[in-house]
């Protein structure tokens, strides 16, 4: 391609730029990525283990418990023990006392309880085979190191066995025994760089992608960090940064990379090829991106702190992404120049180039011989694949859930067959007595607790404990339920809309309901109330942009609905591997709710990660359909193009997405199934079969665009042609 004509927009100006300052390109990001790493190392804040509500009772609940209650400087974790002869035995009472007083003893701890002290009776259950005790430590679980647990973990592993069982549970010990940092993204990456030197054939062009994604998640991170500071980053926070900036900026240098290759293999020289490399897949990769960022910032409009703060950080790593792959990717390939394909491997060295041998070719071709019947077999896949979803149950996971190989999850274990399933969930039921007289508060404070008492589902209820002015309370109600029984979320109904109003009636207090189960109702309502203008907006704006790029309707509507069936699939596959059970014990998990916020964010990474392979594919099918104006041939040879790339792009994100599930973290693991099963369902089923089928179907048709429309539609694109020759408007 001509200088002149490489040279047209601002994209490819610096394209040009970065070829030739290189070095100062290269130097400048090492500079950033250093200096960001350093100042995150010396400011970066903590991750939050608490959650902001704002609007709902729960929240309601914790704000009185938080401004009328003394604050305690630190969160507790339990030691469990279990003996079969009974806890307070003669030959296993003295071992219970025994690790309970080394427990005192270790770093960190304040204070640690005892069942047998006066007045712990409610810590040895009923048939007096299990027992607990509180474990208080100086520091919230959120400052703590995982270093500081690891003695009580020793402590108790030390302390087993002869007829005793001993394991520590509880939110520090959750927090503590995460997987080691960067196991996952080590697995992810080796996988990686197999796929890309299978893709590629050679191993500079295999490194590439990999060193700019290794930059880009570094600044990313670092930058998360600092974010800390200000906003409320839930726990998982990394991990599902580091899931989705690995595989975009991969996906994202591939996509350049390979369009610098054929630029290449057409005869350009170095500095051209780059140059039309970022004019054209990195204007795709900024399309793309842009469509993600937006849909993940999106989710600050839910209303949700925690949920909008992830939606941030999901967007500020593919941000950056998208800035290495127009930058720093262009400089690095100028260093590379013709040796991009140095140290080749030929037996998978190629490059695809359209033509009618290759057999992407002669598969798009034999679908659109049966465009119907294709297309008809890939959706009812897709719809057979999504038909759980019409079963999904929303709430929070907790230590029940998780792997059998952490003490977290065999602690919580010990407890629900102790003290009843309902023990792992109990509801605070806080008041607020304000406006009550003073000598009216204690009789009504026992008719609270007489009616919680009285009510079916709730088998104990704690006495109220008031705060020092007197002016709130606070009751511990058990549950006869396990947290994420359907039970106990009509329990918290009915004491909100019945038991709880009708036993404050007329006595000038509030009963609020907090807890784990309250928190996830509070939320679910939350995100039903804004679900519908969120996909909205989203949906819109992805149509919008689809139509201005492409200058046509049917090919967005048509993106927009494959998106959707694709999402749809995710879900499925999520809610019958981690609901129903299918394949979870593999996963080291145990079936329970989808995590009531999991198929929002889901959404938003899926729907702009769709636009990836959507416009990488869609654009090259536009390019040679403006060429020959010929529908069917058009699309085999955009297929044929970009299907080896389009796979090894997906191979990689489905190897860097499923490496997520070896942390312990279920919502991790979640994300990486629903994620890893959007983008293969997206890339196989609807890219090779579904694409081809419909295209086929709706030939010339694909590109119609009222001439009205087209006069009032900004131009943009994302081919090599541009608008220049662009298929003309219809009336």
């Amino acid at each position: 391609m001509p200088a002149a004509m490489a040279d047209q927009g601002w994209l490819a100006r610096w394209a040009r730029r970065a070829v030739r300052h290189r070095w100062a390109v290269v130097v400048g990001w090492l500079a950033v990525l250093a200096a960001l790493i350093a100042v995150a190392l010396a400011a970066g804040a903590p991750f939050a283990s608490t959650f902001q509500l704002p609007g709902t009772e729960t929240q309601r609940a914790f704000t009185l418990l938080r401004e009328r209650f003394p604050q305690q400087a630190g969160d507790q974790a339990l030691i469990v023990f279990r003996a079969e002869t009974g806890v307070a035995s003669p030959e296993i009472r003295p071992r219970v006392e025994a690790v309970l007083e080394a427990a005192r003893t270790l770093p960190k701890v304040v204070a640690v309880g005892s069942p047998f002290e006066p007045g712990g009776q409610g810590a040895i259950s009923p048939d007096g085979h299990v027992a607990f005790a509180a474990v208080q430590y100086a520091e919230r679980a959120v400052d703590l190191d995982p270093a500081d647990v690891r003695p009580l973990l020793d402590l108790v592993e030390r302390a087993g066995g002869d007829g005793l069982t001993v394991e520590a549970g509880g939110n520090v010990v959750q927090r503590a025994e995460h997987a080691p940092p960067g196991v996952s993204e080590a697995i992810g990456l080796v996988a990686a760089v197999f796929i890309l030197l299978v893709a590629f054939g050679s191993v500079v062009a295999m490194g590439l992608p990999v060193a700019t994604a290794l930059v880009g998640l570094g600044a990313g991170i670092a930058l998360l960090g600092l974010a800390a500071n200000w906003l409320d980053l839930p726990v998982f926070t990394n991990s599902f940064a580091a899931m989705i900036g690995l595989g975009v900026g991969i996906d994202y240098a591939l996509f350049v990379v390979t369009r610098y290759r054929e630029g290449l293999a057409r005869g350009l020289n170095v500095e051209d090829s780059i140059v039309t490399a970022v004019s054209t897949a990195g204007r795709a990769v900024m399309f793309a991106g842009t469509v993600v960022v937006v849909s993940l910032l999106g989710l600050l409009a839910i209303g949700i702190p925690f949920v909008g703060a992830v939606g941030v950080a999901g967007a500020a790593v593919v941000a950056v992404a998208v800035v290495i792959a127009t930058t720093l990717l262009p400089a690095l390939l100028g260093f590379a120049g013709r040796a991009i394909d140095r140290w080749r491997l030929p037996l998978f060295h190629a490059t695809d180039t359209g033509d009618t041998r290759s057999v992407w070719y002669r598969l798009s071709r034999q679908i659109q011989r049966r465009p119907a019947w294709w297309g008809a077999g890939a959706l009812a896949l897709l719809l057979m694949l999504a038909v759980p979803v019409l079963h999904m149950r929303l709430g929070f996971s907790d230590a029940g859930n998780a792997s059998t190989r952490l003490h977290s999850r065999r602690a919580y274990d010990l407890l629900a067959q102790g003290f009843g399933p309902g023990f792992n969930g109990p509801l605070l039921i806080v008041t607020d007595m304000t406006s009550a007289p003073a000598e009216r508060r204690g009789p009504a404070l026992e008719a609270i607790r007489a009616a919680l008492s009285s009510w079916p589902g709730i088998v104990q209820v704690s006495r109220p404990v008031v705060n020092p002015t007197g002016d709130t309370a606070t009751l511990t109600a058990i549950p006869s339920s396990a947290p994420q029984d359907e039970a106990t979320q009509q329990l918290i109904h009915d004491l909100r809309r019945r038991v709880l109003p009708s036993a404050t009636a007329d006595t000038g207090m509030r009963a609020y309901v907090a807890g784990q189960t309250a928190a996830s109702i509070d939320i679910g309502d939350r995100l039903r109330e804004r679900m519908p203008l969120f996909f909205g907006a989203v949906l819109g704006l992805s149509f919008l942009l689809l139509v201005v790029v492409f200058r046509s309707i049917l090919v967005p509507l048509k993106a927009v609905a494959m998106n959707l069936l694709s999402i749809g699939a995710a879900y499925g596959v999520v809610v019958a591997v981690f609901q129903w059970g299918w394949g979870a014990g593999m996963l080291g998990v145990k079936p329970g709710v989808i995590e009531v916020f999991l198929p929002l964010m889901l959404f938003a990474v899926l729907f702009g990660l769709s636009m990836d392979y959507e416009v990488f594919l869609i654009s090259r099918i536009r390019e040679e359909y403006t060429r020959t104006r010929h529908n069917a041939a058009a699309v085999a040879h955009g297929l044929a193009v970009t299907a080896r790339v389009i796979t090894a792009a997906a191979s990689i994100m489905v190897v860097v997405f499923l490496s997520f599930v070896l942390t312990p973290e279920r919502v991790i693991k979640e994300f990486g199934i629903g994620l890893a099963t959007a983008v293969l369902v997206d890339a196989t089923v609807v890219r090779l079969v579904l694409v081809p089928a419909t295209m086929e179907l709706l030939g010339d048709a694909n590109w119609w665009l009222p001439r009205w429309l087209d006069r009032l539609l900004p131009r943009l694109s994302v081919d090599e042609h541009g608008l220049e020759h662009a298929p003309a408007a219809a009336d």
